[in-house]
């Protein structure tokens, strides 16, 4: 039987799920200290360079025609991709968790109920678009799309235009190369996911495209926002703007839908990876564990700072893409078939090493960029030196 393959609509509706989301707009609100026409500079600066590493990682997955921690055995071996893949299961049931509870934080600010039965309300809407499944999700998809598409238009109207645009003064407690680093920290975290859906595209190359524009365009929205919000409102809670402009049962949707979109590709994800760490797993099941834990973690712990766990996933998984972008496209090899790619372990750790150094070095660009060409040349030196020998 024939594989069911996405369309490029599809995927370009998948990714505008994962970018409408309340924790992009919890992000915006950190920048709000630069004051709008720097926020907004280092928003797009930083959407360029994440989403044009989101393309090229997605771009690996769709032409091998594998999940994404399957693409990473390209370049680190069988056993050297199960480390990644681990901690890509880690990543994603820690974003299981904080988009549950800043979803459900958000939902009870509106409509306090408490804050654990918004919660079990949220992860039994993302089991169901589990269940429904991601070649069936389409029409699902569209609808819940365009209402989530017509909430966040009032949402700015309300924000930019009926807020008196008070304004907050600008001060230094935010860098812009900071800043920038906050805006590339999204797309970022996105990178060991979307393989998982490009794979499943009919034009590969075509669905990176539109995921990576649509998602980027979507993000920067979300990030304008939150941005917006803190310094025309000032106030930072996402419910508290929601319920001063009067959007009660209507921003209580936005909250629930954009994170039940969103959390369901950060589960599904944590599914397909799994099956890469054990081959007898089933992702969906998996999927559905992962929400459970997320929910639960999601009741038992406060998750207000994500800022730190946000430069943790870059560090881990710049270098990894680095490392997979000179293989790929440069090198053009790869080593599915050795059993761990030792240079390229080390390589990676030292890139680890360098991200975590350049996070004390304000940089226009950011520190992942600069990490990332490091790593990249770095793979292309330790290539030609081991071929030598």
């Amino acid at each position: 039987m024939e594989e069911k393959r996405t369309s490029i609509f599809e995927n370009g509706m998948i990714w505008f799920g994962a970018g409408v989301s309340i924790a992009e707009i919890l992000t915006g609100t950190y920048l709000a200290p630069l004051g709008f026409g720097k926020g907004l500079a280092t928003i797009i600066i930083g959407h360029i360079i994440g989403c044009l590493m989101l393309f090229l990682a997605g771009v690996i997955g769709g032409m091998a025609r594998r999940s994404a921690m399957e693409t990473v055995k390209m370049s680190f071996g069988q056993k050297g991709s199960l480390l990644f893949s681990v901690l890509n299961v880690l990543q994603l049931v820690g974003w299981t968790a904080i988009m549950i509870y800043d979803g459900a934080l958000a939902a009870d600010g509106v409509l306090s109920t408490g804050k654990w039965v918004w919660c079990l309300v949220i992860g039994a809407l993302i089991v169901l678009w589990i269940l429904i499944g991601i070649t069936n999700l389409g029409k699902v998809n569209v609808v819940a799309m365009t209402a989530l598409f017509i909430l966040t238009l009032i949402l700015c109207k309300v924000i930019f235009f009926d807020s008196g645009a008070v304004g907050m003064a600008a001060d230094d407690s935010m860098t812009f190369g900071a800043a920038v680093e906050l805006s590339v920290a999204m797309p970022l975290s996105w990178l060991p996911l979307i393989s998982d859906y490009t794979r499943e595209a009919k034009e590969p190359i075509k669905a990176t495209a539109v995921s990576a524009i649509v998602y980027g365009v979507v993000s920067c929205w979300m990030y304008v926002i939150g941005m917006g919000a803190a310094i025309y409102t000032g106030e930072y809670d996402i419910a508290q703007i929601m319920v001063k402009a009067g959007l009660g049962i209507v921003g209580l949707l936005i909250i629930i839908f954009s994170t039940v979109t969103t959390t369901f590709l950060d589960a599904y994800s944590a599914g397909i990876s799994s099956e890469s760490i054990v081959a007898k797993l089933n992702g969906k099941h998996v999927a559905i564990v992962v929400t459970v834990i997320g929910t639960v973690a999601a009741i038992v712990y406060p998750m207000d700072n994500i800022t730190d766990f946000l430069y943790l996933i870059g560090s881990v998984f710049a270098p990894m893409i680095a490392i997979q972008i000179a293989d790929f496209f440069i090198l053009k090899r790869d080593n599915s078939r050795s059993v761990v790619n030792v240079p390229n372990m080390v390589v990676w750790v030292v890139g680890f090493v360098v991200y975590r150094v350049l996070m004390n070095i304000d940089m226009v660009v950011g520190n992942t960029l600069p990490d990332m060409v490091i790593t990249i040349v770095l793979c292309l030196i330790v290539s030609k030196v081991v071929k030598k020998d």
